[in-house]
């Protein structure tokens, strides 16, 4: 769907690890900071059970995980607003993104120096977030400029109710607040969509620690965790060195044996991967038989027609129903047809709001 999560942090908090466990590019890690100028873009399946275990009731030759693209953009420094470190660059890079996923250095390592000389996580939050908040207050001011000046000359009442709406962000990022915290109507959002304000994207945060903090955290995950305790923000925990050995490994079989000698249950990347997924307010729905099961990545709320097109226009353009069966149905029943006897197999118009895990077979006429 061309959807983009972005990867953010302080240089050396462990983000080009990560995201190397998590995508099919690999990029340069190294120990200095400020090391590259560009950022790095892949892809990477989105972990799903489900897909595998209708395998096993409907076979097709080959499974097809849905995806998301990632970018690690590179690390940030205090006063990035204003071009320090590579500045501008990763700004203009955070805007092209969807959503954000910050990584947080919670570890230890005399050998590889923190840029602001101390390991401390909660600091390196508000780092990041002035240098955005900085930002999004320039554009807010630039075009609060305009539409005064709109607004003198006009007399218009729209351009009057943008000002009104341009200073309610105005000040909201003045007191230190992000803008996905701000409280707004859907017409006063409307007014600055196509800002696509830094602040406004979902954020997630990731924790990276030690091997030996893998499963239980440490300190500086628990001053995360109290700071984001009414931000209502999801926080994970990771040790991206172990994650880096477990995504080496070629056999499920390995990683799973590697997985239990440091006492964890599943790669964390892949919590972080349906994490990010999530918060981009995405589910999947499956086509299956034949050539290929596979999952497909839809919005929220989209109708039967809609989700078809995500697999072919043709189909959207020529729609005439779609056959749904529950995920839930098929495992409990064994197959289609026992879905089908059983009446648990529903037919469905357009306009059918396709549920995550639904099996959809698609009737259309062009």
């Amino acid at each position: 769907m061309g959807l983009k999560c972005g990867i953010v942090g302080l240089t050396n908090s462990g983000k080009t690890t990560m995201f190397n466990c998590i995508s099919n590019t690999k990029a340069a890690v190294t120990d200095f900071a400020y090391s590259t100028n560009k950022s790095n873009i892949g892809v990477c399946p989105v972990p799903d059970d489900r897909l595998a275990n209708i395998d096993t009731f409907i076979k097709a030759d080959k499974l097809i995980y849905a995806t998301l693209d990632v970018v690690d953009i590179p690390g940030l420094a205090k006063g990035a607003s204003q071009g320090e470190g590579i500045g501008n660059g990763f700004l203009a890079d955070v805007r092209l993104c969807d959503a954000l996923i910050h990584v947080l250095r919670c570890f230890d390592n005399p050998n590889l120096p923190h840029v602001e000389g101390s390991i401390d996580p909660v600091r390196d939050i508000e780092i990041v977030d002035f240098e955005l908040q900085v930002k999004d207050l320039e554009q807010i001011n630039k075009k609060l400029q305009k539409v005064e000046k709109a607004a003198k000359l006009a007399n218009e009442k729209n351009a009057k109710r943008e000002y009104e709406v341009l200073l309610k962000y105005k000040a909201h990022l003045e007191n230190f607040q992000n803008v996905r915290t701000l409280e707004v109507t859907p017409e006063e959002k409307a007014i600055v969509s196509d800002m696509m304000l830094l602040t406004e994207k979902p954020m997630m945060f990731v924790c990276n620690v030690n091997d030996d903090d893998a499963v239980k955290g440490n300190a500086y995950v628990e001053s995360v965790k109290e700071y984001l305790k009414d931000k209502n923000a999801e926080m994970l925990v990771i040790a991206a060195k172990i994650e880096s050995e477990i995504a080496e490994l070629d056999s499920e079989e390995d990683q799973k044996a590697f997985l239990e000698d440091v006492g964890l249950t599943e790669p964390g990347v892949n919590k972080v991967i349906r994490a990010a997924y999530k918060m981009l307010d995405l589910i999947s729905f499956f086509t299956v038989g034949g050539k290929e099961n596979r999952a497909w990545t839809i919005h929220k709320g989209m109708l039967a027609p809609q989700a078809a097109g995500v697999i072919h226009s043709d189909l959207e353009r020529g729609f005439i129903r779609a056959e749904v069966i529950k995920y839930a149905d098929l495992v409990q029943l064994g197959s289609e047809l026992k879905c089908k006897e059983a009446g648990k197999l529903s037919v469905e118009g357009k306009n059918y709001e396709v549920q995550d895990g639904d099996i959809l077979h698609i009737r259309f006429n062009v």
